[in-house]
């Protein structure tokens, strides 16, 4: 049966693992154009996206790759100060490297919330993804946009909730 640390270590490369992925999809983002120069996607012209809704998505890929990062740099930081208390050279009075259970609850709770906003920027950033590519959600609900981001904006905070309610289990027990 495996120890507590050993439990949270686990946890801690699992953020870590999804925050590489979201990372890489936010420089995949951000590296390609999603600008249609003749807008053949667009119905109605007049629902196309201006230069602030590509301005957004810059921003929020920005805000994602943040969030994601600190998210990966606290987990990475918690594994080190388990990984040295559990030095047979451990010296016991650096009390920094010591890994107390508050210290170690509050450091995940902190890198989970990174994630948790990370993801809720990514949703954002493909919210613009979309209003670039198919018009603005202005236009009504005749627009291709409500089909695309409806399913988004419904699953992607549905699964936010189920990834924080664990968190919040975790950072109890």
């Amino acid at each position: 049966m495996p120890t507590g640390t050993s439990v949270h270590v686990t946890a801690l490369d699992g953020i870590v693992n999804v925050n590489s992925l979201f990372t890489l999809a936010v420089f995949v983002g951000l590296a390609w154009n999603p600008n249609d120069p003749s807008n053949t996607l667009i119905k109605d012209q007049a629902c196309a996206a201006g230069p602030s809704k590509a301005e957004d998505l810059v921003a929020f890929h920005v805000y994602s790759f943040s969030s994601f990062l600190f998210s990966s740099l606290i987990a990475l930081g918690l594994k080190q100060a388990i990984r040295i208390s559990k030095s047979p050279t451990f010296h016991p009075y650096e009390f920094i490297a010591r890994t107390h259970k508050s210290f170690l609850r509050v450091g995940m709770l902190v890198s989970g919330v990174g994630s948790f906003c990370g993801c809720g920027f990514l949703m954002m950033a493909l919210v613009n993804v979309v209003q670039i590519k198919l018009g603005t959600l202005a236009c009504g609900t005749s627009s291709d946009s409500f089909a695309a981001v409806i399913p988004l904006v419904i699953l992607v905070p549905i699964a936010l909730l189920i990834y924080a309610s664990i968190i919040l289990y975790a950072f109890s027990r």
